[in-house]
């Protein structure tokens, strides 16, 4: 039986950890295109981070050889980056088993997500079996660090809301909270970026996006389609 999972990697010498600790308020979202040598090619997603303080960052970084920025659309930026060290010349020094971390590319896995967080990594997706899970949950449970957060069998109604970004659910919160959401509205979207110490833009674009999460997981899945 498959599993979805969504779980915690601790560990601060992974890619992009950094970054996630100079802009604890941007969120970092990584895709690994594994056709480049012994480490993939980055996709960095990066919103409401500071254009100039992630650059200045990647300049610092070792993994970091060569980046472009793909797109750019509100108050987030897509980067396209070229690793500047080998896997061995990375993490070598931190994980003992580096032919364990090469096999779990093979695992009967598709992650999904990975978030880039201040201590590590957030990854959520798909695991063919039990044991492709444990394999996986015991290889960092030896080398860093490992925290599950959820694990139900594939095709389990999962509670609405489990979709959003901890700033998505912390963002309409706050603004539920607040009285964004009241008839007369008793607080500004001002009030909220106060709050939550963000820009006005950012509460917006993060609103809306959570937003839309949650249509998608509720009404619009009953929705008929549209008449051609």
């Amino acid at each position: 039986m498959a599993l979805v999972a969504e779980f915690d990697i601790t560990c601060e010498q992974l890619p992009f950890v950094p970054v996630a600790r100079t802009l604890p308020d941007a969120t970092l979202v990584l895709t690994l295109q594994f056709n480049h040598d012994e480490l993939p090619l980055f996709v960095l997603s990066v919103t409401d981070g500071n254009r100039t303080t992630v650059e200045e960052t990647f300049d610092d970084l070792p993994v970091v050889g060569e980046y472009t920025v793909l797109g750019e659309a509100g108050e987030t930026r897509r980067y396209q980056i070229i690793p500047g060290r080998s896997l061995e010349e990375h993490l070598g020094a931190h994980i003992d088993d580096l032919s364990g971390l090469e096999a779990l590319a093979t695992t009967d896995a598709i992650i999904e997500r990975i978030e880039v967080l201040p201590m590590g990594w957030r990854q959520s997706g798909w695991f063919a079996h039990r044991e492709a899970f444990h394999e996986f949950r015991e290889f960092w449970q030896r080398n860093s660090g490992f925290h599950l957060h959820r694990l139900t069998k594939a095709g389990d109604a999962e509670p609405p809301g489990d979709g959003l970004t901890d700033r998505q659910q912390e963002a309409l919160r706050t603004a539920y909270e607040l009285g964004y959401f009241d008839i007369p509205r008793s607080a500004s979207l001002e009030d909220v970026a106060t709050q939550l110490d963000i820009s006005a833009s950012s509460v917006s674009e993060r609103l809306r996006r959570a937003q839309t999460q949650l249509i998608e997981e509720t009404v619009a899945t009953t929705w008929p389609p549209l008449p051609d």
